[in-house]
């Protein structure tokens, strides 16, 4: 029998994300966008790092859209305690991210702008990206 693939937050009892994303595959809002080849959980901390870079690139011309929001807490028990007790208070929160889902989006700023910008916020996930265009742009 296949085990299941060994990650950072896959341990038993967090849950599986199988399949890719069912919804926010397609641009909503602007004309460019990175979207996400892997599945993972991505921390509020790690949107809010990849929103400034993004954001830093764009001189704060245009428009950019999250499209992503960290709504799952993960919870921790604090070092040392014994087991039992119940559960512990919640540590950080996540958004579940899968294969196609659209995290960000940019509009109106040049589409080389665009790119380094979504380029550089993609460094700061810990999922493999894509940068994407609307179909429409010319």
């Amino acid at each position: 029998m296949l085990q299941p693939k060994k990650t950072k937050f896959r341990r038993q009892q967090k849950g599986r994300m199988k399949g890719n994303t069912k919804r926010g595959a397609e641009l909503a809002f602007g004309s460019f966008g990175i979207k996400s080849l892997d599945e993972s959980w991505i921390t509020s901390r790690q949107i809010e790092a990849a929103r400034q870079a993004i954001t830093r690139r764009m001189k704060r011309e245009g428009q950019l859209w999250i499209r992503i929001f960290p709504d799952k807490p993960v919870t921790k028990k604090p070092a040392e305690v014994r087991m039992g007790k119940g559960k512990g208070a919640p540590e950080y929160f996540v958004a579940r991210v899968s294969p196609g889902r659209i995290m960000f989006e940019a509009e109106g700023v040049a589409i080389e702008t665009a790119k380094e910008a979504m380029r550089l916020g993609a460094q700061k996930l810990p999922v493999k990206c894509k940068f994407v265009v609307r179909r429409d742009f010319s």
